[in-house]
């Protein structure tokens, strides 16, 4: 086996949530909205379909043909607004299974992107991507198997109009990719700590700051987000290793966003902010059993130019 076949990296593509806000005050965490690859042995998974797919599938045309995982917490439009440019998706010869749960309308996860594509909203249909898709229901709570190792658990998420968060497993490995969620008054979230619980890497929706969420003048208490003051009480309630804040406000600047990552960094010091073209590698280069101890593996990360 070669050694990234033994190896779990997490590569964020888009990280902004509502509304892609590129510019000059959004270069170093990036613009684009959510999408995260995680390659998991030999497998290639896809967390949303924002704008930053359009950057993922520019930099997998290199590597035709390839078969990809692609789950969506939901299909507010930036999650899914930039499935339409994924390139991959148009080549034949490729192959994508796409996950998604059923929508409180009834409506599966093939319909809603289906409908996004239809005139007068898109120029050509779905039906055109020339790649072989495959779609599948998730049924929350069910484990969905991908191939022989890796595990994908589903809950159900504090969200308008639903949303489902995500954990991986894979040979003791964990990465918990909770988006989009909002927080409760007077208790952490059941589902949100079960799918944190000890995760190496734990993604959390952290659109806002305790003052902005509380403001008197401007509440968002009710809009389907949470803030970074609740990730770090999740984060050490469920002992998770490493913790990325994700789905930035399109309001918030770089300089802003440097600000709040220098007070995770305090209350978690294994806090970060999650940025465009961020890796994390969360596994060692050689196999690791489901009984083997994390705490004597060593993680990696680095930034991807």
């Amino acid at each position: 086996m070669s050694n990234t076949e033994n190896q779990f990296t997490i590569t964020f593509w888009g990280v902004r949530g509502s509304i892609a806000c590129p510019g000059p005050q959004t270069v170093k965490y990036g613009g684009n909205t959510p999408c995260v690859e995680m390659c998991v042995g030999k497998n290639r998974l896809i967390f949303d379909g924002g704008t930053g797919i359009r950057v993922l599938g520019q930099s997998l045309l290199s590597q035709m043909p390839v078969e990809g995982h692609i789950f969506f917490t939901h299909s507010h439009w930036d999650h899914i607004q930039g499935f339409p440019f994924f390139t991959p998706a148009f080549i034949k010869g490729n192959r994508f299974h796409i996950y998604g749960a059923i929508a409180p309308n009834g409506a599966t996860v093939e319909q809603r992107l289906n409908d996004q594509m239809l005139h007068p909203n898109f120029p050509v249909p779905l039906q055109i991507m020339g790649a072989d898709l495959k779609f599948y229901d998730v049924e929350i709570g069910k484990p969905i198997q991908i191939g022989e190792e890796i595990s994908v658990e589903s809950a159900l998420l504090n969200h308008p109009g639903q949303a489902v968060g995500y954990r991986v497993n894979w040979r003791g490995y964990s990465a918990a990719y909770v988006t989009d969620t909002e927080h409760f008054p007077d208790h952490l979230d059941e589902n949100v700590l079960y799918l944190a619980r000890g995760a190496d890497v734990f993604i959390y929706d952290a659109t806002y700051t305790d003052e902005e969420y509380y403001s008197e003048k401007n509440s968002k208490v009710g809009w389907g987000h949470s803030t970074w003051q609740e990730a770090v009480k999740v984060a050490k309630a469920a002992g998770v290793k490493r913790l990325f804040i994700f789905h930035h406000d399109p309001l918030h600047s770089d300089e802003f966003l440097d600000q709040v990552e220098e007070q995770v960094a305090k209350a978690f010091p294994n806090g970060f902010m999650a940025k465009e073209g961020l890796s994390i590698q969360i596994a060692s280069t050689f196999p690791v059993s489901e009984s083997a101890s994390l705490e004597a593996t060593s993680s990696e990360v680095r930034v991807s130019v």
